[in-house]
C-alpha cells in the first residue's frame, strides 16, 4: 500500500455525496473505523498473550450501498485507480490487489461463516496512514464488516467480527495476523485502552489519558513502509510456535518469566531470544494495566523503553530508523518511547511531556535530516470510540 495519507478526510455528508456522484445513488449508510496505537504487548497476540493497543482517531470511512446483484464495486479517495468490479460468484483468495484486498477479504469471509452476502457498491476513505503500522489495513476491514453486519442482518457480535476480519487478513490477504487490531478497533472507547486477553477475547477498558497528566502521545511515523504478509513476521510467529512446542505449552502465554532459564537450556540462541521478548512482553502489559490503574500514565515510560530493547534485540524487528526516532525521542525529553505495530518499519509512539513536545518533534525532524532520511511525520494520537455507524 502507497504511504500517501489524506490530510482532510471527508465527513460522513461528504462521503455520502462523493458515493453518489460516483455511483448515480445516495448510499444505505456510512460506517468508520479507527486505526489504533498499541501501547505495549507486540508479537503476544498470536501467542494466546495480552495486549494494551487503543483505538484512535485517525479512521477509515465507508459509503455503502446494497446492490441486486453479485456486482461488487470499490472506489477509494486516494489514488487514481478509478473503480475496480469484481463478482462475488468468483470471488478466492488471491485474486485482489492493493487495498481491495481488505473490502473484500470480509466479504469473502462472511461468505465463508455461511452468510448470504449481497453485491455492495462501495467508497473508502481514511485519514489513517497507510502503511505506518497503525492498522490502516484492519481499519478498512473493521468499517466494512460492521457495514455489512447491519446491512445484512447477520446479528454478529463484536467478537464474531474480531474473528471474521481475522479470517480475512490470514486466509484472503495472507497476513498471519492476530486479533489484537479488530478488537481495537471494534471494541475501542474514549479515554481508554483495550486490555485483551488473546485467548479468549476478554476485553477491559483500561483508563488511558495522558492531557490530564500533562503528558501527550506522539506518534512517529517514519515513512518505511512494512508488510504482514512477507517472511519476517511469518518466521517470528514459526519460532514462537517452535518455542511452544519444545517447552511443551499449547501457547507462550503458558511460560513464565520464571521459565525462561529452563527454556535457555532447551531451544537454540535464536529461538530462545524471540520466546523470551514474548515471555517478558507479556509481562510488561500486565504491570503497565496495573500502573494506569494505580499511579496514572506517566509511570508508563521505563516499560515502553524496555519493550523496545526487546524487540531490537530479542525479536529483532526494528529498523534504523524507528531506534532513531525511539533514542532521539527519549534524548530530547519523552519519558517513554518505542516502535509500535508488526515491525520492519511504520510508526514509533513517544510518550512526551506537554512541555517537551516541540522539543522532540524538532529534534527527530533534526536527527532524520542529518541521517538523510525521509522527513517522518509526526503527529498526536488520544484514544477514541470504536467502529461505529455515522449516517
Amino acid at each position: 500500500m502507497s504511504t500517501a495519507t489524506v490530510p482532510h478526510p471527508l465527513d460522513a455528508a461528504g462521503l455520502s455525496a462523493r458515493f453518489a456522484e460516483s455511483f448515480g445513488a445516495t448510499p444505505d449508510g456510512v460506517w468508520q473505523a479507527p486505526g489504533r496505537v498499541n501501547l505495549i504487548g507486540e508479537h503476544t497476540d498470536y501467542n494466546d498473550g495480552f495486549v494494551l493497543p487503543f483505538a484512535i482517531d485517525k479512521t477509515a470511512r465507508v459509503a455503502v450501498r446494497v446492490r441486486s446483484d453479485s456486482t461488487v464495486r470499490l472506489l477509494s479517495t486516494f489514488g487514481d485507480q478509478g473503480i475496480t468490479t469484481t463478482d462475488l460468484t468468483t470471488l478466492k483468495p488471491g485474486t485482489a490487489k492493493g487495498w481491495t484486498k481488505y473490502p473484500l477479504g470480509v466479504l469473502w469471509s462472511l461468505q465463508q461463516r455461511g452468510i448470504k452476502v449481497p453485491g455492495i457498491d462501495l467508497i473508502l476513505d481514511s485519514s489513517v496512514p497507510l502503511g505506518a503500522g497503525l492498522s490502516s489495513s484492519h481499519a478498512i476491514e473493521c468499517a466494512v464488516v460492521s457495514a455489512l453486519n447491519e446491512l445484512t442482518g447477520a446479528g454478529m457480535s463484536d467478537e464474531d467480527m474480531v474473528l471474521a476480519t481475522q479470517k480475512a487478513e490470514n486466509d484472503f490477504v495472507g497476513a498471519p495476523t492476530g486479533i489484537m487490531d479488530q478488537s481495537a478497533s471494534l471494541r475501542g472507547a474514549k479515554g481508554h485502552a483495550v486490555f485483551l486477553d488473546c485467548r479468549d477475547q476478554h476485553v477491559e477498558l483500561v483508563p488511558f489519558e495522558a492531557e490530564p497528566a500533562g503528558l501527550v502521545m506522539l506518534v512517529i511515523d517514519t515513512k518505511v513502509s512494512h508488510s504482514h504478509a512477507d517472511g519476517g513476521y511469518a518466521a517470528r510467529r514459526e519460532s514462537c510456535e517452535l518455542g511452544a512446542q519444545v517447552m511443551g505449552v499449547p501457547a507462550l502465554r503458558d511460560v513464565s518469566v520464571s521459565d525462561l532459564t529452563e527454556a535457555s537450556g532447551l531451544l537454540d540462541e535464536l529461538t530462545f531470544r524471540r520466546v523470551r521478548h514474548v515471555v517478558t512482553e507479556n509481562d510488561r502489559v500486565l504491570a503497565t494495566v496495573e500502573l494506569l490503574s494505580t499511579a496514572g500514565p506517566a509511570a508508563i515510560g521505563p516499560l515502553l523503553d524496555a519493550s523496545h530493547v526487546s524487540m531490537r534485540d530479542d525479536f529483532e524487528i526494528s529498523c534504523p530508523e524507528l531506534d532513531l526516532a525511539v533514542d532521539t525521542a527519549r534524548s530530547a525529553g519523552a519519558i517513554g518511547a518505542r516502535m509500535t505495530g508488526g515491525g520492519f518499519g511504520g510508526a514509533a509512539i513517544a510518550l512526551t511531556p506537554v512541555e517537551k513536545e516541540r522539543q522532540v518533534r524538532d529534534a527527530v525532524l533534526k536527527a532524520f535530516a542529518r541521517a538523510g532520511l525521509t522527513t517522518p511525520d509526526i503527529f498526536t494520537v488520544t484514544p477514541a470510540q470504536g467502529a461505529l455507524r455515522l449516517l
